[in-house]
């Protein structure tokens, strides 16, 4: 065997030959220029600069601007922050309203010849080159902050695209992921200006971890705005993008080498000229955990506090909306990267006091276990004010073993974060007055009532009933026979409903329900449409959520305008270019005059002593509006209103399991009661709220509304069941129908709502109870 070859020394003339062809791949792609072999070239910008423009890299196009950015949601005042949302916390802002100092630092840091190279810094490809392949030192990058920020995108890019391959080939240790990105650095500089291409750069770079762009860093660390940093402010954002996760300053074991980086800037910036060295000096001098003023943000919904049930209904809004986009993937990603600024129709003041009123009620601890619900929408509008629930907003699997906290929010649909719905009994029952008025007839028409009605009175087009029969009572097995449908809302008579339902029938019952807003709670069909179309519907037997009950009570406040519920008022993207939002569609849905005698009848239900509504008196004498619903021992429910105000709706029981755990014998909030009404404890807790309220917001009285119209008050006609001839049967309560006597009583006045044995709706036969 002969001799081996000796190993080939490097040479003076081999390292050269080396250091061209590295170059020449690194500025050319491989492409050889003959430009290229003129010595300048090597030793100064200004030749690449000649030698780049005829480069082209075909199919790159990246928009510095247009980049991911967090949306922020805000309360309608547009100011209040209640949550934020990302997948990269960054705020994109123009070069302008980014500080000189900040500009300067980063140029220092990451590449100080970035004004006079062409997208590839030749003299720091040199030096890398020599570094890593001939001295054979640590490895050295030699990229210019356009390849950075090329590299940024490609990495972003292939992370959204959720592309595996893509994100090892951005990331890769190679030199062709070098020359790739080199290639496109040039393109980009041939197409953006250096202004343009530092704005994207400073917007992309990461600054700490999971922390974006310089604006939303100058928030986090210093409370200020990228346009008012500082130059050691400047230096100390500039120094963590080498290592986000290992200089990030709020990490406290990160502190000493964050200092000792941010003193690298500043030594860096003195060199350049930014700064003097006495400038330099001074700020070393200054400990870096003495410069922080630390800013809190929230991310999502979870930890927003008293606004987290109302941030998760915005948010399944948003993708449940085709105003932001075709697909939920499609919403999903521009509530996360769109920057979007979400107005909501939140009032922070009703918000609060609705939470405060809710545990208040019943503590989030109470060893009844029972959830409290409620909502508030402003009349004529649809906008949703705010959520008042008993529980702590909680989305961690842990909540699983805490009864305090859900992440369910049981005041809306399940489409939007909620659950089935709750049995609302009586407060079903104004929905039937407005129908019978609808239907032509007087409000003291004179009905025969019974306890047992054929099915088959109910009969309509999409209700055929059967051979069975419904039978219906109320409280304590009490009838009025006959009596009014005023007397029968103010009273809360279940049999008087049936009789007016077997006159008018179902369909118009359901018809005036979808005309009101009413939906189930489960599948968001009209009532017509689900298990709850049979005459039960009449007295509550329904899968209802407060919010959809409050809507409706608003149209009673409203005179008739029905809206449907919104949560967001205004949205605009990161170009502040604003965005279309579901629309409530408000519209006159039901006559005023109808609405005026409706909301006379609901006041008479709070003033006579008859009345079920009594717990629903507001102070300074406001007149008071208001309907106690009770659906046996399953949940019980009271609405309100404040004349073109606020609509409230409230609900208590057992949200998951009410068949397993009942409203009844038990101490809730310290008071025992054997029986427990809507009058008992959701009347009395829209009360507080209403009058806290009003008192906050010092909302003018107006005692004219509720105006009865001759037309629905006339002398009645006396009816039988399901039209027929009236037949007289004995009763044993007084007949008395006078709508006009608000003082009229007898010996079964207080008889109240409902107690429906093959249905879900009673109440008691005391208010004060």
């Amino acid at each position: 065997m002969g001799p081996m070859p000796k190993k080939k020394s490097l040479t003076v003339r081999r390292v050269f030959v080396l250091l061209l062809a590295y170059i020449m791949l690194a500025v050319s792609g491989g492409v050889v220029a003959s430009v290229l072999f003129v010595p300048g070239v090597f030793g100064a910008n200004k030749a690449a600069k000649a030698v780049i423009p005829s480069l082209k890299v075909e199919n790159v196009d990246f928009d510095v601007t247009n980049l991911p950015q967090k949306s922020t949601m805000y309360a309608n005042d547009g100011t209040t922050v209640i949550a934020t949302f990302y997948n990269q916390n960054r705020i994109v802002v123009p070069l302008k309203n980014i500080s000189k100092a900040m500009q300067q630092a980063v140029v220092a840091r990451e590449d100080r010849r970035f004004w006079s190279h062409a997208g590839v810094d030749v003299q720091g490809v040199m030096r890398a080159f020599v570094q890593t392949y001939m001295l054979q030192k640590s490895q050295q990058g030699g990229s210019s902050l356009t390849q950075q920020y090329v590299k940024n995108v490609l990495l972003m890019q292939a992370i959204e695209d959720d592309d595996s391959i893509a994100q090892y080939h951005a990331t890769e240790d190679t030199i062709a992921r070098k020359i790739r990105e080199m290639l496109i650095s040039v393109q980009m500089e041939k197409k953006y200006s250096k202004a343009e291409i530092l704005q994207g750069y400073l917007n992309i770079a990461q600054f700490g971890s999971n922390l974006y762009g310089v604006e939303t860093a100058a928030q986090r660390y210093f409370s200020t705005s990228a346009s008012e940093l500082t130059p050691i402010q400047a230096a100390t954002i500039a120094s963590i993008t080498k290592n986000p996760n290992q200089y990030d300053p709020l990490i406290e074991s990160n502190q000493a080498e964050s200092e000792k980086q941010r003193n690298i800037v500043l030594d860096l910036m003195a060199q350049e000229g930014y700064i003097t060295q006495e400038e330099a000096k001074k700020d070393k001098a200054i400990p870096l955990k003495d410069t922080l003023k630390v800013q809190n943000v929230n991310v999502g919904c979870q930890d927003t506090g008293d606004y987290a049930f109302f941030c998760d209904y915005v948010v399944h809004r948003i993708q449940n909306s085709e105003e932001f986009g075709k697909t939920q993937e499609e919403r999903y990603k521009l509530l996360q990267e769109g920057g979007l600024k979400i107005v909501t129709t939140l009032d922070v003041d009703a918000n609060s006091m609705l939470m405060d009123t809710a545990r208040n009620t019943i503590p989030p601890n109470d060893s009844s276990g029972m959830e409290i619900a409620m909502a508030a929408v402003k009349p004529g509008t649809g906008e949703v004010l705010g959520f008042g629930l008993n529980r702590y907003y909680d989305a961690t699997p842990e909540a699983a073993n805490d009864p305090t906290k859900t992440s369910q929010n049981y005041v809306v649909d399940l489409a939007d974060g909620g659950g089935s719905g709750w049995t609302i009994g009586s407060s079903w029952k104004p929905i039937n007055l407005v129908a019978w008025m609808e239907a032509g007839h007087s409000i003291n028409d004179n009905l025969q009532t019974a306890t047992v009605y054929p099915t088959t009175d109910f009969a309509c087009d999409r209700y055929t009933g059967g051979a069975d029969s419904w039978k219906v009572q109320n409280a304590f097995g009490t009838t009025v026979n006959p009596e009014s449908p005023f007397l029968g809302l103010v009273r809360s008579h279940n049999t008087t409903q049936a009789s007016m339902g077997s006159i008018m029938k179902l369909c118009k019952v359901a018809d005036t329900a979808t005309e009101l807003g009413y939906h189930d709670a489960k599948t968001g069909e009209t009532i017509d449409k689900t298990a709850s179309f049979t005459p039960s519907m009449m007295i509550g037997s329904v899968n209802v959520s407060p919010l959809t009950m409050a809507s409706i009570f608003a149209v009673y406040a409203a005179n008739g305008v029905q809206c449907n519920p919104i949560a967001i008022s205004k949205v605009t993207n990161g170009d502040g270019q604003e965005l279309k939002v579901p629309s409530a569609n408000c519209h006159q849905a039901v006559d005023k005059d109808i609405i005026q005698t409706l909301a006379y009848t609901l006041n008479q239900g709070v003033t006579r002593s008859d009345g079920q509504g009594r717990n629903f008196q507001l102070n300074n004498g406001r007149k008071s509006f208001g309907k106690t619903g009770t659906s046996e021992d399953l949940a019980v429910s009271s609405g309100s209103f404040i004349p073109n105000q606020i609509a409230t709706f409230a609900v208590v029981g057992d949200a998951q399991n009410p068949y397993a755990h009942r409203i009844a014998n038990m101490s809730i909030n310290g008071v025992y009661n054997s029986y427990w009404d809507g009058s008992t404890i959701a009347a009395p807790a829209l009360r507080s709220f209403l009058n806290a309220y009003a008192d906050k917001k010092q909302l003018p009285i107006d005692n004219d509304y509720g105006q009865p119209v001759a037309k629905y008050t006339a002398s009645g006609t006396t009816l039988g069941i399901g039209g027929r001839a009236y037949t007289q049967r004995s009763n044993n309560s007084n007949n008395s129908n006078n709508s006009s006597n608000s003082n009229n009583s007898n010996s079964n006045s207080n008889t109240s709502n409902n107690t429906n044995s093959g249905s879900t709706s009673s109440e008691s036969s005391s208010d004060d109870q």
